[in-house]
């Protein structure tokens, strides 16, 4: 069962649940037996996003297994002073907004118990005595993000199964420091097409092949065939070159273009420089001008190139430059990895790594300083996965950001759309 599916399956359980009837509740739901009766109730007063309420919770008794059982309610979780629709709410809140669980509890509370902010939207109103205030903290809220964690984990075996992959992915991996000063990485492995996440891990570094391993093992336990991978777009990390070569040998590895850029950037400014020696004002900044001009040029033609015998053509023009013999000496060494996405059996392989969604990441852990151990920190970036794969992305485009796929999840773009299951249902909030 799948992460949709297990979402479909809670969202039934959930309509079932209301709409049970009164002679439903007469059967025993340990027993299954209907020979109950009436056993008086209780009053709870949980509290829902329009304030608190009361309750009244019916209780049962059988006799036949002579032990007494509540009715239960869709909209209650057992055992919980606040209503589900409270925590799902605060999740969403610290997911899509990327608030910090202070600040999710403090909006909340001022929702609830019309205090705080609340004021602020409306000076009128009147403050709420003090038995009528809500004291919803931070730490509910945390613990709360730490139980979705706990689903999230749990829904790994299979989590992705039978969600159709293009079998050319992209890794990268964020540095997150914990408490005590121990840091740790979060490796993520994405489809480059449809932008699915498979569930991520923590490890110590990006050096050794094992942390790799790990990633890609806990991919297939989800659901990646191995065997359909065809091309991974990295970083360069040293440890997945050597887990790539012993483990997956029929893996092209593309080397991300953003980092090769990167990586020239001090030669260029060096040959910048140079070029305008001995110049002074505007004559020196014409000649810079130029000079990053030309360079640039020279090199994004190497990198840019359609087919590899014209990337070669201009690599041996960017040799023959006198400026040129240092960058193309950095260029060659990572030649043949910029180019595999031109090769037919990696069409669709993206350029660089998918950097982009540890921006959305780091709004919601702040680079783990929240996370006290690497296993909270795990649980957090396993959330974050099932939240992404579900969340559709902005239709509107913006002034310096456009989407590819508007309006679509990713799970949508592989083929698995949710059709109206959330990641709060997938995850049995």
């Amino acid at each position: 069962m799948n992460i949709v599916e297990r979402g479909r399956a809670f969202l039934h359980s959930l309509r079932d649940l209301a709409n049970r009837g009164a002679w439903e509740w007469r059967r025993c739901p340990r027993c299954g037996d209907t020979l109950t009766q009436r056993w008086g109730s209780y009053t709870r007063h949980p509290w829902f996003l329009d304030g608190r309420q009361t309750v009244v919770v019916p209780r049962h008794f059988c006799t036949l297994c002579r032990r007494t059982y509540s009715e239960q309610s869709a909209l209650l979780v057992r055992g919980g002073w606040y209503a589900r629709e409270v925590r799902r709410c605060a999740i969403d809140h610290w997911q899509h907004v990327g608030s910090s669980v202070r600040k999710t509890a403090e909006h909340l509370r001022s929702l609830l118990g019309h205090q705080e902010r609340w004021l602020l939207w409306r000076p009128l109103d009147p403050a709420p005595s003090e038995e009528d205030r809500c004291h919803l903290s931070p730490s509910s809220v945390e613990r709360w993000l730490d139980q979705a964690g706990h689903r999230a984990q749990e829904t790994v075996p299979d989590q992705l199964a039978a969600v159709p992959s293009s079998g050319q992915l992209a890794t990268d991996g964020l540095w997150a420091r914990l408490r005590g000063k121990a840091t740790k990485v979060v490796l993520l492995l994405a489809d480059g097409v449809s932008g699915v996440i498979w569930p991520p891990v923590v490890a110590d570094g990006e050096e050794t092949p094992a942390a790799w391993h790990r990633l890609v093992e806990r991919a297939e336990k989800a659901g990646l065939v191995l065997r359909e991978i065809r091309g991974v777009t990295s970083d360069g990390a040293t440890g997945l070159e050597a887990y790539l070569a012993r483990s997956l040998a029929w893996v092209s590895h593309q080397r991300c273009i953003f980092h090769l850029w990167r990586g020239l950037a001090g030669e260029i400014a060096a040959r910048v420089n140079a070029a305008a020696t001995g110049m002074i004002g505007e004559a020196a900044k014409a000649a810079k001008r130029h000079a990053r001009e030309e360079i640039v040029g020279a090199v994004r033609a190497v990198l840019d190139a359609p087919t590899h015998r014209a990337a070669q053509h201009a690599f041996e023009r960017l040799h023959a430059q006198s400026w040129g013999k240092d960058l193309a000496r950095l260029l060659d060494a990572h030649l043949d990895g910029a180019l595999t996405h031109l090769l037919d059996y990696n069409q669709g392989l993206v350029r660089t790594n998918p950097e982009w969604l540890w921006r959305d990441f780091r709004l919601r852990l702040g680079h783990g300083r929240n996370q006290g151990s690497d296993l909270r920190l795990e649980r957090s970036a396993l959330l974050f996965a099932v939240y992404h794969n579900f969340e559709p992305a902005q239709e509107r485009s913006e002034r310096k950001r456009s989407y590819r796929h508007p309006g679509l999840c990713p799970l949508a773009m592989a083929g698995v759309p949710p059709n109206g299951i959330t990641y709060l249902d997938a995850l049995s909030v």
